[in-house]
């Protein structure tokens, strides 16, 4: 499945410090030739700056833009949703990190509150029944709030490398029926 669609491009949102190059992101990177979010600093994330890099990113795109979110990414995502809906295409939202958790790490704070606003492009929400920084009712939420369709994956933690999620080669089925809804949509428009 190297070759997935020739009708749009694809980006990359990492979450809270960056994925390595172990991350099932940086594997779909290499595989789908996708363009890569370059923040200046993912230890010390700053909404502005994140949308900043994800405008950067979309800006770079030369056909339809496919995100494909992880963790605080996903967050970052449905913030700029908010202010500039025409700009995606859709996305994949995988393990949305709950900011407004009990104990939220303070660097994530200014993330909060979590849009609750429906997305204004197609996505898919992709959690884990136990994923520590979001709670499966939270995620549902979440979907529900984007009205997004929610694919859950058991036992699947924060689905990162720590949870065993290098290549994760089952992530990349749910592309295509996401690219088919971005392609029916992108017609009903026209």
């Amino acid at each position: 499945m190297t070759h997935i669609a020739d009708d749009f491009d694809f980006i990359i949102q990492p979450g809270w410090k960056g994925s390595g190059a172990d991350h099932w992101q940086s594997h779909w990177q290499q595989r789908l030739n996708a363009i890569r979010v370059d923040n200046a600093n993912w230890e010390q994330p700053d909404l502005d700056s994140w949308l900043q890099g994800l405008d950067q990113a979309l800006s770079q795109a030369r056909r339809p833009a496919i995100v494909i979110a992880h963790s605080l990414g996903c967050i970052t995502v449905a913030h700029y949703a908010r202010r500039h809906p025409q700009r995606i295409a859709g996305a994949l939202l995988v393990a949305p990190a709950d900011v407004e958790r009990p104990f939220v790490p303070r660097e994530l704070l200014p993330f909060a509150p979590l849009p609750r606003q429906p997305l204004p492009f197609v996505s898919r929400v992709v959690a884990s029944d136990n994923d520590p920084f979001c709670k499966p009712a939270r995620a549902a939420r979440l979907a529900g709030y984007w009205q997004s369709p929610l694919s859950w994956l058991q036992q699947a933690g924060h689905i990162n490398v720590a949870s065993g999620h290098q290549q994760w080669e089952e992530g990349l089925a749910l592309l295509p029926p996401l690219l088919e809804r971005a392609r029916a949509q992108r017609q009903a428009a026209a």
